[in-house]
């Protein structure tokens, strides 16, 4: 057993301390309960923090291969990919716009969305993915809307068959989950054919939850009860799960996709 401490600045310091031992050519210092700055730049741990609480048995083993990933020298290798083999890898992940809190907002290649989130462009490598900056989007001479194009394509190629599996509701409600767990199944509320594929089985527009970038639930606007009461347990994965993105429910009609307010 492999136990990381749960509260978050001894967690952080142990982070740090691993870290070191890993790659003691680093430049680490740990800044805050949930923040080390490495080799000048800031890391946060929230998300790090949030996926070994999922697995506490597990939890120096999940910290390792999550710095090894971060610090692979695939991350390197992708920053300089161009256009011609970085197209059929980028991929599109919605993301909430606090992410600008502690990024800059110019340096990120993104587009907006709505219920205050944007969607980001990752170049899917084979053991982790890397976010697309503005400075390798001027480089291939591209707009944002161009990435957001690709990105929308490459995902509906990457899992063209996609398999919902119904829920039963004692409520009257109806709803649909999909769990592939490939840290791309949030980002299917982007797929331009989602409509079509579930409001056949949600009867008619439907809501969409996406508390962490690895859960969709799809389930009809009525009865109130019934999504009262899933509004809560989305609440509740929101504040759980590791990458979250929120807890508000997205609103799917054949016109697109709209944002709704928090209850």
């Amino acid at each position: 057993m492999s136990l990381m401490p749960n509260e978050p600045e001894a967690f952080a310091r142990q982070v740090a301390d691993l870290l070191r031992q890993r790659r003691p050519e680093f430049d680490v210092a740990q800044t805050g309960p949930r923040e080390l700055i490495v080799n000048g730049r800031r890391l946060d741990l929230e998300n790090l923090l949030r996926l070994v609480a999922t697995d506490t048995d597990r939890g120096r083993e999940i910290v390792e291969q999550y710095l090894d990933h971060l610090f692979d020298d695939d991350s390197v290798a992708a920053s300089a990919l161009p256009w011609e083999l970085a197209k059929p890898k980028i991929m599109p992940r919605i993301q909430p716009v606090s992410i600008f809190d502690h990024l800059s907002e110019e340096m990120v290649a993104h587009v907006p969305y709505v219920n205050d989130t944007v969607v980001v462009f990752v170049i899917d490598m084979p053991y982790m993915t890397v976010s697309v900056t503005t400075e390798q989007m001027i480089k291939w001479d591209l707009e944002p809307e161009d990435l957001d194009d690709v990105s929308r394509e490459n995902l509906l190629r990457y899992t063209p068959d996609l398999e919902f599996r119904p829920l039963e509701s004692s409520e009257g409600g109806r709803a649909v989950v999909l769990s592939l767990q490939d840290g791309y199944d949030a980002s299917r509320l982007l797929l331009d054919r989602l409509f079509d594929r579930l409001a056949p089985e949600l009867g008619g527009d439907f809501l969409v939850a996406c508390p962490s970038r690895d859960m969709f639930l799809a389930i009809s606007a009525d009865p109130g009860d019934f999504v009262d009461r899933l509004r809560e347990r989305v609440h509740a994965d929101f504040e759980r799960l590791p990458y979250p993105i929120t807890d508000r429910l997205f609103y799917v009609t054949r016109d697109g996709v709209a944002g709704t307010v928090a209850a």
